[in-house]
């Protein structure tokens, strides 16, 4: 995945005040080995 939807997730829990987010990436072989956890460090 490109760094930019990390960083756009981020923005997001930013805003929202979440503290985790997923990225999922449905073009990837299997869908186990496309999600990935983003944190956000208040």
């Amino acid at each position: 995945m490109k760094p930019v939807f990390a960083k756009q997730l981020l923005t997001y829990l930013r805003l929202s005040g979440l503290k985790l987010g997923l990225l999922l990436n449905f073009g990837a072989p299997s869908l186990k080995n496309g999600i990935e956890r983003v944190a956000n460090n208040l």
